[in-house]
């Protein structure tokens, strides 16, 4: 099986980056520098016009959205046991994983670039704001699913990969998270796995190449 990764530092191609090695898939990594907008030339949007990744190539066929791709992941390495047996609790992960790209990630997208969702002069610090606020309403619901917990479920899933890019991006900005002891223990937790170690050192390799080529 032919599987490519398309990947950007930062974005939440981390996730499936993740799930793929716990999965022990053998896998090509075409990142993208999205600085250059390399996400918007021709090439990449014959693959997917909505410009975006994650996107997986399996046989030359291409999936994107990251539930989707994960639920592929889950599927066809069932050895690694990234969604829960039982099929309740696999429709709770699938919930959870839904939660991060829907519910989370777009709050995360407003704080990092407020103009994308309102032009208005000096809108930034509102929409930051607004954004923020919500964002900590949902890592409150995180932290009381999390307590007493190591993972969401009984063992590591892709629930905790995606949740763990949502947790890392929100360090990258000016936020307090203290008070989120258990999203923050969580995510050391899964940031101290091996895969999770894979993936930022090849982020932190790719963009010092970018920064050559800047």
């Amino acid at each position: 099986m032919d599987i490519v990764l398309y990947y950007g530092p930062v974005t939440c191609a981390l996730a499936p980056y993740i799930t793929l090695t716990e999965a022990g898939a053998k896998f090509e990594v075409r990142p993208l520098n999205f600085r250059k907008d390399q996400h918007r030339s021709p090439d990449f949007m014959k693959i997917n016009p909505k410009h975006k990744v994650p996107v997986l190539l399996i046989d030359g066929q291409v999936l994107t959205e990251s539930v989707a791709i994960q639920m592929w992941i889950a599927r066809n390495f069932p050895q690694a046991k990234l969604l829960p047996a039982d099929s309740w609790q696999e429709l709770k992960a699938i919930s959870i994983l839904s939660w991060c790209s829907s519910g989370i990630h777009p709050f995360l997208a407003r704080i990092n670039a407020p103009p994308r969702v309102c032009d208005l002069p000096d809108a930034g610090p509102s929409v930051r704001r607004l954004a923020s606020e919500v964002l900590f309403e949902n890592f409150q619901i995180a932290d009381e699913l999390l307590a007493g917990r190591e993972f969401f479920f009984d063992h590591f899933t892709a629930a905790d990969a995606h949740f763990f890019w949502c947790f890392r991006r929100a360090t990258q900005f000016e936020l307090d998270l203290g008070k989120f002891k258990n999203c923050l223990a969580h995510f050391e937790r899964i940031g101290s796995r091996p895969s999770a170690q894979k993936v930022l050192a090849y982020e932190k390799s790719i963009q010092a190449e970018f920064a050559k080529a800047a």
